[in-house]
């Protein structure tokens, strides 16, 4: 019998790919990893916070995988298909050249629709369409999920062309154009294909309604092309011209890829427990909807010209997200499920190694039921961009946003867990008040562009009274800086936004001395660091890389303060760390590498800023 799988025997780490040499596909429902060997190892299916059936990225015995490559050495090469997320991985060996293409077609995705669908509303069908494009080429695969995060056994059936994985909490079908074989739970296939020659897996979630159903070549040619009409047809909304447009496009992509279709909710990133550091503890599930980021990819992409998503998103904000009574974390969670549900309880699962060794693995994440304060900012400033670049806010939504002010009025002062969640304790970080302003100010705009009933008065007072706090409380003399956290000397890379939420002039005096501390204290060869954890210790063991969302805002902000040829540097040198693919993590490495989830809404979206900024700035 030939080899069972293409890592199974690789001595330890090396049975794991490394995080960034991995691609995304998905269906605006749920996402898969593809790694540029052709394994697919990180897939939950039918939604981003189900629990996986392939998850090697995060135990390369327990997780499973789907996997599929030429049976001979070679080498490979991955891209996408132009302007969509349809990913190509070719394989290079000494008799020819075949291909993989990998795509999940996008049924019902909104009001445009999709073109040509998979079938039944309820089908979410992963296919992957082998191509000998040159040549001969043998090819292996080897499908073996392991259900619920690789702790329900499942059982194989082949019938015909189906190969049926049961176990007792989910069912999948994998239907072949190819001969399938069991090989013990899991299922294979050999076979080579000659010049012109393809073949096609499709994988689908069975059960209820939804039976499983093969997929002919020829229906696997229309749903490509299908599914490539459907994101070019989506990205020609887009109306940035300027440098980068490549990397700019990629970003946007990759934002819509975590949008969650039938909520309009934006995930923070599609994977859970990817390190922030090997051998850490810095393991967290990021697979919901933080109200910042999902505020700050909304501000992204109606920078770019697209509204749907933003629209969308309002929608989630009214349908599942209500203030509440403004007890504990206050009227707004940080986070919600994909749903809209409030309770995400976080747990260990202690069966699954980790990436490269790195345990803990976590579900659910504990810092829900954390106060951070900057989310009003976050979430205002974005309803204030909606209201004036995509609809006007309708009158309820306006009742809501001044709920909130209010509610931001009477508690800004509070200490709170801040934008980096610490676990170390409540402090009064500065960034805190800085989105807190944000929050009553942008109101106070909307307010008056638009007519609208406010409380005025109290609003200017409590926006000019935070004003004031940060600029007598926030500075350092000794630092001849802003810093974390009220009284404190610790530089927080966070402040950034001063000069971008237009708290401060770019060029206000205290705010380049800021700049220059920042520089000498955070900056290593354009990457910035949050913050010195030695210094303002968070709560949580190990080291850290640095944050890219920092390294772009540190752009922008150098673009703000007149020193653009510093900016572009900083911007290009930033752009060699991404991925073979325009794809970054949430921080990179001492060594350069992609660490923590992948890929990032903040790293993306903040990308997408930088550039927008630094290109309008070069004219």
């Amino acid at each position: 019998m030939a080899e069972t799988s293409f890592r199974q025997y690789a001595p330890g780490s090396s049975r794991y790919l490394p995080i960034a040499e991995h691609g995304l596909i998905g269906d605006l429902r749920s996402v898969a990893l593809v790694g540029s060997d052709g394994t697919i190892d990180w897939y939950c299916c039918p939604a981003f916070d189900s629990p996986s059936v392939f998850a090697a990225v995060l135990d390369a015995e327990r997780g499973g995988a789907f996997e599929l490559a030429a049976a001979v050495p070679a080498r490979t090469k991955q891209f996408y298909f132009p302007d969509t997320n349809v990913l190509i991985t070719r394989f290079f060996t000494e008799e020819g050249v075949g291909e993989v293409q990998d795509f999940m077609p996008v049924a019902g995705a909104d009001e445009r629709g999709a073109g040509e669908h998979c079938g039944e509303a309820g089908r979410h069908r992963l296919i992957r369409r082998v191509v000998c494009v040159r040549g001969t080429v043998p090819f292996l695969a080897r499908i073996a999920p392991r259900f619920d995060y690789g702790a329900a056994p499942h059982t194989l059936r082949i019938l015909g062309d189906t190969a049926l994985f049961e176990s007792p909490v989910q069912s999948l079908a994998l239907t072949s154009t190819v001969t399938l074989e069991g090989d013990g739970a899991d299922a294979r296939a050999d076979f080579k294909l000659g010049e012109g020659e393809s073949a096609v897996f499709a994988l689908d979630q069975v059960g209820g309604e939804v039976a499983p159903r093969g997929c002919a070549r020829t229906e696997a040619e229309r749903q490509f092309a299908a599914t490539v009409a459907y994101w070019r047809r989506w990205l020609s909304q887009s109306r940035y011209r300027g440098r980068w447009r490549e990397m700019v496009h990629r970003s946007a992509l990759t934002l819509k890829l975590l949008t969650y279709a039938p909520t309009g909710a934006i995930v923070a990133a599609p994977t859970t427990s990817l390190p922030e550091q090997l051998g850490g503890e810095r393991n967290w599930d990021y697979r919901y909807v933080w109200v910042r980021d999902a505020a700050f990819a909304v501000y992204a992409l109606l920078r770019l010209g697209f509204t749907g998503e933003a629209e969308a998103f309002m929608r989630f904000l009214s349908t599942h997200i209500s203030p509440g009574s403004g007890d504990g974390s206050g009227p707004l969670q940080i986070m919600y499920g994909i749903d809209g549900r409030t309770e995400l309880p976080e747990r260990e699962l202690p069966h699954l190694e980790g990436h490269q060794g790195s345990a803990p693995v976590r579900v659910g994440n504990a810092a829900a039921g954390q106060l951070q304060l900057d989310i009003y900012g976050a979430l205002i400033d974005s309803i204030y961009l909606y209201d004036k670049w995509a609809q006007p806010i309708s009158s309820a939504h306006w009742d809501d946003v001044c709920h909130l002010v209010g509610w931001v009025c009477d508690h800004w002062d509070q200490p709170d867990e801040g934008v980096w969640e610490t676990r170390g304790g409540r402090k009064d970080f500065l960034y805190s008040r800085l989105m807190c302003w944000v929050a009553i100010e942008r109101a106070i705009r909307l307010a008056n562009r638009r007519g609208l009933p406010a409380d005025l008065p109290r609003w200017r007072q409590a926006r000019d009274t935070i004003y004031r706090r940060i600029m007598d409380r926030g500075w350092s003399r000794r630092r001849g800086a802003f810093v974390q956290y009220e009284g404190g000397d610790v530089l927080d890379a966070s402040l950034l936004m001063m000069p971008l939420a237009k708290f401060v002039a770019p060029t206000d005096p205290k705010w380049l001395s800021t700049l220059d501390a920042l520089t000498e204290d955070l900056v290593s060869d354009s990457l910035v660091y949050r913050y010195d954890p030695q210094a303002s210790p968070d709560g949580l063991r190990g080291d850290e890389g640095t944050f890219s969302i920092c390294s772009f805002w540190y752009v922008e902000a150098l673009v703000r303060a007149g020193r653009t040829d510093e900016a572009r540097l900083a911007f290009e040198k930033m752009l060699t760390y991404a991925n073979h693919l325009g794809l970054y993590a949430e921080e990179i490495g001492r060594t350069g590498e992609q660490q923590g989830n992948f890929p990032q809404a903040f790293t993306h979206l903040a990308l997408i800023s930088a550039a927008f900024n630094l290109d309008l700035a070069l004219g």
